[in-house]
């Protein structure tokens, strides 16, 4: 009896996910909406707690909305370059095999949230772009997955790594000799920091926690929402093209973009060899240098881009207005307003959770965990100061609360929305799904542990 009702209505976990889908599908708007709607509640509480004019605070948003250029082109050219190395026919075949590989749900379910979780602890893009991209492979080839919930756990399982990350930027900035708060804290090493037994615990916790509710968040089958997109470009085949002039000869021809493929090898041996790591701007390079060769000729090689270049619209307008939602929150001062009211609630035992939660509600605004550490930083050292806290683990309990509200807050969710063109509202119930079981789990965690720890 129990099974059938399972079957008919989905899992005790399903049913409690769709109140959060219920909600997404009836309050959640467009991802641009949701940015729009956030520098209204910023304007706001600035206006209210903070000593700004009306006038200081459009001119904080209009200097902040630029602040984001760099990194908008960076995340576009991104989008339409890992869509086009999904959409190649030799890449199809090749994920095909792995999408292939797991012959269960659970299977399917497992291998997405491993591979998402490797990939992301290389690099926080890598794994954001990498596990969509799995993703519409498992659910082409087994039917019964629910994409949306596929594309939520890939994505939670790129927040939930980070802070074990060695590149994240607050464990990068800390470690650094000279950093501005080098005079009170001293240079902390990544050993403290990403690899803090603090964080690797709390990690492995919320991995177990995210594979076991993915694989038990089961539908029925008839609100199972596969994936039903074109992965493929040009049904897998190679189209020859006419080279009738000697124009057609070199749009067609395979010499230079064979000479760029070359020197981009050469390049990338380089900067291994030389002990460089990956950085955004190098797995741009990667994705770049993969897509020259893919496409192997230049026409074939704009014409993708030309194909996949609408995928990338709602990153390029929408990351400048979270610009601007920084700008206004570092320079009104409403972040440490924020911080400073909620640190004022910790104790000798909620510090660490204290911490968590005033990262989680500031990185709502300021989804930028370096400008947000730069604010609360100093405040977080004068609390664990006055408790006696340990501070790399508030370090760590920052990095958490920082990443965690990343799935309510959908700036860095948008790129692999548009690559498998989804809306958000599909997908955002998911998330808030996760971040809710996940926030009981680390308040929990956060307030055991360093008992335990010591």
């Amino acid at each position: 009896m129990s099974n059938e009702k399972t079957l008919k209505k989905g899992s005790f976990l399903w049913r409690f996910s769709k109140k959060f889908n219920f909600a997404a599908d009836k309050v959640i708007p467009e991802s641009f909406v949701f940015a729009l709607i956030l520098t209204v509640i910023v304007f706001v509480l600035a206006l209210f707690l903070t000593d700004s004019g009306v006038m200081d605070i459009i001119s904080y948003w209009f200097g902040g909305l630029w602040s984001m250029i760099a990194f908008a082109f960076q995340m576009t050219i991104m989008v339409v370059l890992t869509s086009m190395a999904a959409k190649s026919p030799q890449l199809e075949k090749v994920l095909s095999k792995i999408g292939n590989a797991p012959k269960t749900t659970a299977g399917a379910y497992a291998v997405l949230i491993i591979f998402a979780t490797v990939a992301s602890w290389i690099n926080w893009a890598f794994g954001t772009i990498l596990a969509p991209v799995l993703a519409m492979y498992l659910s082409k080839n087994i039917k019964k997955l629910h994409f949306p919930l596929m594309i939520a756990a890939g994505y939670a399982c790129m927040i939930m790594v980070q802070p074990i990350c060695p590149s994240i930027s607050a464990v990068a900035l800390l470690a650094t000799p000279g950093h501005f708060m080098a005079d009170t804290i001293g240079v902390l090493p990544v050993s403290e920091t990403a690899f803090n037994p603090l964080g690797i615990i709390m990690v492995a916790i919320l991995f177990v926690v995210t594979l076991i509710i993915t694989i038990k968040t089961t539908p029925p089958d008839e609100e199972v929402v596969s994936f039903t997109g074109d992965i493929q470009l040009n049904g897998g085949k190679e189209i020859e093209e006419p080279r009738e002039t000697f124009a057609d000869k070199m749009n067609n021809g395979r010499i230079i973009i064979a000479f760029f493929a070359v020197v981009g090898i050469a390049y990338v041996i380089y900067h291994f060899v030389t002990g460089n790591g990956l950085t955004l701007n190098f797995i741009i390079f990667l994705f770049l240098l993969a897509d020259i060769i893919l496409y192997k000729t230049p026409k074939r090689f704009v014409d993708a881009v030309k194909e996949n270049m609408h995928l990338a619209a709602n990153v390029m307008i929408q990351f400048p207005f979270y610009g601007g939602i920084m700008g206004v929150m570092a320079s009104t001062g409403l972040t440490s307003v924020i911080a400073n009211g909620l640190v004022f609630l910790a104790n000798d035992v909620t510090i660490y959770w204290v911490s968590y939660l005033s990262a989680s509600i500031v990185n709502l605004f300021v989804p930028s965990q370096g400008g947000q550490w730069i604010v609360q930083g100093p405040i977080l050292y004068e609390a664990a100061s006055a408790f006696n806290a340990h501070m790399p683990s508030v370090v760590t309990a920052f990095m958490l609360g920082d990443e965690a509200t990343n799935l309510i807050q959908p700036l860095y969710v948008i790129p692999a929305l548009a690559l498998v063109d989804i809306k958000l509202k599909k997908v955002w119930g998911f998330m808030a799904f996760i971040w809710f079981i996940w926030f009981i789990a680390t308040t929990i965690g956060l307030i055991v542990l360093p008992i335990v720890l010591g």
